[in-house]
């Protein structure tokens, strides 16, 4: 087994990239696996499909080089065996120059690419570098997106998150303006939100703030941005929508939340909670992202002044729409 490399940039160790070579001819296994431990590879030779699946079984490999022709299991097979197992490992397929059409369709299987018979090791060294450096960068680039993902996330409810609301509404009011188009603002409290953490604990808290925030997500259209603002609050930006049709939004928000049951991690059925929504709507309220939250909040603060348990949109005090739902059936 070849010992570790050592990182040129860092001088720390690197583990021996892991190659599983599948061929039921001897001397193509033998000539392949000697080649390329010789070049620092850790490789694993394997006489048939079925050992290879079990092989991949015990094993994470970085590639997988399989003959295409092979009795019993043969390379297509494989590949679809490998990509059903939910192994995404690249994959190489060996060939004879007679079955060109059959390594198309491996690669239209999932296979990263194919090599002639016989071998050329230069040619097969290349091929490997290529198909090993284009896995690395995208690895690399879904780490990026998954950590990017993270960064723009809240951790407990997986909407958007304060920076990021931030950040997305600035782009949507950007590009309404330039199409001169409506957008609304929806800023949502939780009503008396602190009753909850207080009588049946924190965990039974996030437990609300996480299926609100679902509730919130079926309840909007797909490219509308859902966010937690702050502990109890949560934003829905509504792009091409206006304060007065937002409303319908708002009651479809307010009866969702009342219909669906909570309890609490001891399975206690908590009290129903209920919000306050507040509207206001660019450019009708404001221009500028900071003014536009702004009049969202002080429409919200209104419906908390006016009983909770409501719409306000935003506008003059005497114009304020309060819009209380209907009593639940029993209430």
């Amino acid at each position: 087994m070849p010992e570790e490399r050592m990182a040129a940039e860092t001088g720390e160790p690197v583990a021996a990239r892991r190659i599983l070579v599948v061929d039921d001819d001897e001397v193509v296994r033998t000539a392949l696996n000697d080649y390329l431990e010789f070049h620092d590879f850790e490789v694993t030779a394997t006489a048939s499909a079925a050992q290879a699946l079990e092989a991949i079984a015990g094993s994470d490999f970085d590639l997988v080089i399989s003959d295409l022709v092979m009795p019993g299991m043969d390379g297509i097979a494989l590949i679809k065996a490998i990509r059903e197992a939910g192994k995404e490992v690249p994959l190489l397929i060996m060939t004879g120059f007679a079955s060109i059409e059959q390594a198309v369709e491996s690669m239209k299987a999932g296979a990263s690419d194919f090599i002639t018979k016989p071998l050329k090791f230069d040619h097969v060294m290349l091929v490997i570098q290529r198909i090993l450096e284009t896995a690395a960068l995208r690895k690399l680039a879904g780490e990026r997106e998954y950590y990017k993902d993270l960064s723009n996330s809240d951790g407990l409810t997986q909407v958007g998150n304060y920076r990021h609301f931030h950040y997305v509404l600035q782009q949507e009011i950007d590009r309404q303006r330039r199409f001169d188009r409506p957008l609304t603002l929806l800023m949502i409290d939780i009503d008396d939100f602190k009753r909850v953490n207080d009588r049946f604990g924190h965990l039974a808290g996030d437990m609300v703030l996480i299926k609100i925030a679902s509730l919130l997500r079926d309840e909007v259209r797909g490219f509308d941005y859902v966010a937690r603002y702050g502990g109890d609050e949560f934003t829905v930006i509504l792009p091409e929508i206006s304060g007065i049709e937002a409303l319908a939004v708002g009651r479809r928000i307010m009866a969702s939340i009342g219909e669906n049951e909570f309890a609490s991690p001891a399975m206690k059925e908590l009290s129903r909670p209920s919000v306050t929504i507040g509207i206001a709507s660019f450019p009708q309220d404001a221009g500028e992202v900071q003014d536009l939250v702004a009049r969202a909040d002080e429409a919200m603060y209104a419906g908390k002044k006016a009983g909770k348990n409501c719409i306000c949109v935003f506008g003059d005090e005497e114009n304020i729409i309060r819009l209380h739902p209907p009593a639940a059936p029993g209430a």
